[in-house]
């Protein structure tokens, strides 16, 4: 039986599936096909990060987004470490998220 997946997937799940006496079909991706799966992927855990039911499971796609946003920063040459600075710059320029504040609109004088 053959089950077809098409997609990225984490290093050391062709590991796991031999381990389970199958034969993963794998090839390595170039670096411009590597960024569209990751981006792929990103869209794929975002979507499993709002399906979430229960903390845990939010937790865990979460750590799945983070997983790919680091080897994103990766192929800019930066560590999620560098992406957390830039965070931080933004959250000390603009603020952060964590007084929930809903803009509704804005009223201006101006033409």
């Amino acid at each position: 039986m053959e089950r077809i997946y098409n997609k990225l997937v984490r290093d050391r799940i062709p590991e796991i599936i031999s381990n389970k006496g199958e034969q993963p079909i794998t090839h390595i991706l170039n670096d411009e096909e590597y960024k569209k799966e990751l981006e792929k992927k990103l869209y794929e855990e975002y979507n499993e990060v709002l399906g979430a039911t229960n903390s845990n499971d939010r937790i865990e796609e979460l750590a799945d987004m983070l997983e790919i946003l680091k080897a994103l920063a990766s192929l800019e040459n930066k560590t999620i470490e560098d992406v957390l600075e830039v965070a931080d710059q933004k959250a000390q320029k603009r603020g952060g998220f964590k007084n929930k504040i809903f803009l509704e609109k804005v009223i201006s004088d101006k033409n």
